[in-house]
C-alpha cells in the first residue's frame, strides 16, 4: 500500500492536533498503509527559523516528504492562519515538495469562526507546493478533543463522523492509483498467458489451410473397379 506522512504543525507538547494526528494514523496503518508521523515541534528551531537547508535535522524531513506518496497535514489555527511553526518547516522545503501527492489538510481551533483557515489559508500554501490532489478537508473544534480516562483521545461524536468520511476520501483517493496499476498489471499478465499459449498450441495458419484445401479439391477421384 501507500506511504503517508502525518505531520504535526502544533508548536505546543501537549497537542490536540498531534493526538488527532495519531489517532488518525493508526486508522490508515489498520488499512495497510506505512504512516511515518513528523511533529514539527522536534525540529532545530535554529534550522527552521535560519532556514538552515543543510542542518541534518531538515534533510531528514525533506526525505521523509520524499519518500511519502500521501500526506496528511494537521495544524492549530491562530489568528485565522495555519502555525508559524508549520510555516518555518514548509519554507525550507523544495518549492515542489508535494508534486504527485495527495494531501489531507486537518485543522483543529477554539473557534468555529476559524474554519475557513483551512480553504483560504492552509489549501493556497499546499496547492502552491505542487499538490497533485488536496481532498476534502476539516475542521475541529477543541471541545470536541478531549483525553479519555485511559490517556486515550476521546473525539465528539459529530466530529468523529467527519473525521471518519474525510480520511475515508482521503486513503480511497490514494489507493485509487494503486488499484488501476493493480488491474492493469493483472490484465497484462493475463494476455501475456494467452500470448504464450497461442503460441504453443498447433497452428493452422490460412497459407496451410488453403493448400490442404486445394490438394483434397485436386486429388484423383477413385473409379470403381471392373472386371
Amino acid at each position: 500500500m501507500a506511504t503517508v506522512l502525518s505531520l504535526s504543525g502544533s508548536p505546543s507538547p501537549t497537542s490536540r492536533t498531534a493526538r488527532l494526528l495519531r489517532h488518525l494514523d493508526a486508522r490508515l496503518a489498520e488499512r495497510g498503509h506505512t504512516v511515518l508521523p513528523l511533529d514539527a515541534r522536534d525540529l532545530p528551531a535554529e534550522a527552521l527559523l535560519g532556514a538552515d537547508f543543510g542542518h541534518p535535522a531538515i534533510v531528514g524531513a525533506r526525505e521523509l516528504f520524499e519518500r511519502a506518496d500521501a500526506v496528511v497535514v494537521g495544524t492549530p489555527v491562530y489568528k485565522a492562519a495555519y502555525s508559524g511553526l508549520l510555516k518555518a518547516l514548509l519554507d525550507v522545503l523544495p518549492q515542489h515538495a508535494l508534486a504527485g501527492k495527495t494531501v489531507l489538510p486537518l485543522a483543529t481551533g477554539g473557534s468555529t469562526s476559524h474554519v475557513l483557515a483551512i480553504d483560504y489559508a492552509l489549501r493556497p500554501v499546499l496547492s502552491s507546493m505542487g499538490a497533485a490532489h488536496i481532498v476534502q478537508g476539516w475542521f475541529v473544534l477543541d471541545r470536541d478533543l478531549a483525553a479519555g480516562p485511559d490517556g486515550s483521545l476521546v473525539i465528539g461524536e459529530e466530529a468523529a463522523q467527519g473525521l471518519a468520511q474525510v480520511l475515508d476520501q482521503f486513503a480511497t483517493a490514494v489507493e485509487a492509483p494503486r488499484v488501476r496499476a493493480a488491474e492493469v498489471a493483472t490484465g497484462r499478465r493475463r494476455a501475456r498467458t494467452v500470448r504464450e499459449a497461442a503460441r504453443e498450441a498447433p497452428r493452422d495458419t490460412p497459407r496451410e489451410a488453403s493448400r490442404e484445401a486445394l490438394r483434397e479439391a485436386t486429388a484423383p477421384v477413385p473409379r470403381p473397379f471392373r472386371p
